[in-house]
């Protein structure tokens, strides 16, 4: 899912094909040297239980990774990463 966008994203949206446990679902963002770019306001939507969001810091060119845990309403529990860079 790796991929270059021109415009600085606002925040990372993620869904997923289960509902998820938001209590136990987080997603952050970091830049190339391991800097939080993240506001810490990760969730799980309230009104699509299959959909987890974070919104970001204004962002400059460079490489961004996202990282995230989720953990599903049967508890199922996975994770990944994904990069992604702004020109």
């Amino acid at each position: 899912m790796d991929s270059t966008v021109s415009a600085a994203p606002r925040a990372v949206k993620i869904w997923f094909t289960g509902k998820l446990e938001p209590a136990f679902s987080k997603l952050d963002v970091h830049d190339g040297a391991g800097k939080t770019v993240d506001q810490g306001d990760s969730l799980v939507d309230p009104q699509d239980t299959t959909l987890m969001h974070v919104s970001l810091q204004p962002l400059t060119a460079g490489a961004y990774k996202v990282h995230w845990h989720a953990v599903s309403v049967d508890t199922h529990a996975t994770d990944g990463t994904f990069t992604f860079t702004v020109k």
